[in-house]
This record gives C-alpha cells, sequence and structure tokens, in this order.
C-alpha cells in the first residue's frame, strides 16, 4: 500500500485501501484523501444514515451523502 499526503488533514499516511467508486470522483477521493480519514468518513457516513433513517435506494438519500461527504473530506481538521 502506498502513502498520500491527504488533502483534509494534510499528513502524509497509508491511501485507502481501494477506490471508494468507480468514478471520477472515486479516484479523485483515493489520490487524495489517506485512509485514516476516510475511516472517519465512514463512521460519520453511518451517523448520518441512522440519524436521519436514510434510505440508500433513494436517489435523495445518496445525493445527500455525497455531498456530506464532499463537506467532510474538504474541511481540515
Amino acid at each position: 500500500m502506498s502513502d498520500v499526503t491527504c488533502m483534509r488533514c494534510g499528513e502524509t499516511r497509508a491511501r485507502m485501501a481501494f477506490r471508494p467508486f468507480n468514478t471520477e470522483t472515486g479516484q479523485r477521493l483515493y489520490d487524495e484523501i489517506c485512509g485514516v480519514c476516510w475511516g472517519e468518513w465512514l463512521k460519520t457516513q453511518q451517523q448520518l444514515i441512522n440519524h436521519y433513517g436514510l434510505n440508500l435506494r433513494d436517489a435523495g438519500a445518496k445525493e445527500f451523502l455525497m455531498k456530506n461527504m464532499e463537506q467532510f473530506l474538504s474541511a481540515p481538521r
């Protein structure tokens, strides 16, 4: 596994284990976000799903999570 200088935390750490989405956004996240920050996002995502009772089959719920993901991962720690 290689290292990446994370755009969120600024640390040079191990990158995430795999590309999270098979899209351009997934590649960008893989190239710019460390595994630690990605793990923090996954915990936050689960909290959002539970708090709002999101149905992941709903396009609106997916859009909501994507917007929150972008905000979370672009905000400096």
